[in-house]
């Protein structure tokens, strides 16, 4: 690509919805295979900067910022486009002159090309699917239709987030992203619990309307009673080369017994228990336990808490009669539990939010979710 301004950049790099992302309402984007970006938030970029060495394990690698505008092509189609060489990462090992670019087409059979293109289990794909907006939400009966193809929560967010962007501000307007680990990239069908942790879910900064907001949801949820709510949910089941998907509005309703018969359905592959699962993740989770009890002054408001596991090996071993390996080393079909969402993190010495309350003491909301989430386990562990 000889003979190009500077400015242009040398490398472009397509951004896709990220087609795993199963909660939250943040777009976030897939920029390679083991990065995605978010837009930047200065209390969440806080935290990664000073992020206790103990907690490294238990989040997404850091990879640095990139500058992205929009812009609008002569078809009408959206563009980001990162700025080269403002805030671009040296660590990430990228040329430091990369163009982001995600051209969004509003039809509904584009949107489901783009993201069977995209999706690494795309052979899972019905090919007549069509995506709604309504589609998360309840039939007339108020229930909700399970989900056995791709996760639509990704796509949902990311239109909302285009539509704000695009209204706005202006196309000259430079908007900052954090770049992180993909933490599922190592997974063929990623399956994936996102966790609302602790019993508040308001940040200090939040007005009353939304504090009141907040209160009530977590009153009104397990939040309450058990310190976690279910806010996203994609399993993958060998019987029928699916995934099946469950989102927030799913996750507020469940009762105490409804939240653990969604946890063993979240292990369960379409065929049976995947009881071999529950040690490693339990072990995980207690080590993370031991991480937060030593954080003094943190407070970890709004943010979720994944656990990850690859419905691959299972798929194998069914479609080809081998005997399920029950070990990888110490980690069978990569289990992995990470906490995500920093937005409303708050801990003393933080540069983006100095004169906010400062909190003595572990985060005891989040302690008592994980405490519950391990007991729970354990006892669907014990067959109970």
């Amino acid at each position: 690509m000889v003979g190009q301004n500077p400015g242009e950049g040398r490398a472009a790099v397509l951004l896709q919805p990220f087609v795993h992302q199963v909660g939250g309402h943040t777009s976030m984007l897939t920029y390679d295979e083991h990065t995605i970006c978010k837009p930047l938030v200065s209390q969440e970029l806080s935290f990664y900067e000073s992020l206790p060495l103990a907690m490294r394990q238990f989040t997404p690698q850091y990879k640095g910022i990139v500058s992205v505008h929009l812009k609008k092509d002569s078809l009408g189609n959206l563009t980001l486009i990162a700025s080269p060489g403002l805030g671009q990462p040296d660590s990430a090992g990228g040329d430091p002159a990369v163009t982001l670019w995600h051209k969004c087409k509003w039809s509904h059979t584009q949107v489901t090309k783009t993201f069977k293109d995209s999706c690494p289990g795309k052979m899972l794909l019905r090919t007549d699917l069509q995506y709604h907006t309504d589609s998360l939400l309840e039939d007339a009966n108020g229930k909700q239709a399970e989900r056995k193809s791709y996760n639509p929560w990704g796509l949902h967010c990311h239109r909302q987030h285009l539509n704000r962007m695009s209204s706005k501000h202006s196309e000259n307007k430079l908007h900052q992203f954090l770049l992180l680990e993909n933490v599922v990239s190592k997974c063929s069908y990623p399956c994936i619990l996102d966790l609302k942790m602790g019993t508040r879910q308001h940040g200090d900064d939040a007005s009353e309307e939304k504090k009141a907001r907040h209160i009530k949801k977590c009153e009104q949820s397990t939040s309450a009673s058990l310190g976690v709510r279910i806010c996203g949910m994609q399993v993958y089941q060998a019987d029928t080369g699916h995934f099946l998907c469950k989102d927030k509005y799913f996750g507020r309703k469940l009762s105490a017994e409804g939240f653990r018969q969604t946890l063993r359905q979240f292990l369960c592959s379409g065929n049976q228990l995947r009881t071999e699962l529950l040690e490693p993740i339990i072990l995980r989770l207690k080590a993370l336990l031991a991480v937060i009890r030593k954080q003094s002054s943190y407070r970890f408001y709004s943010s979720s808490l994944l656990i990850i596991y690859d419905g691959q090996e299972h798929k194998e071993s069914a479609d080809h009669h081998l005997p399920f390996p029950k070990s990888h080393g110490t980690n069978p079909s990569r289990v992995d539990v990470r906490m995500i969402d920093f937005a409303h993190t708050t801990f003393k010495g933080s540069k983006s939010n100095p004169s906010s309350t400062l909190y003595d003491g572990p985060d005891h909301g989040y302690i008592f979710g994980l405490e519950n989430l391990i007991k729970i386990l354990q006892s669907l562990s014990e067959g109970k």
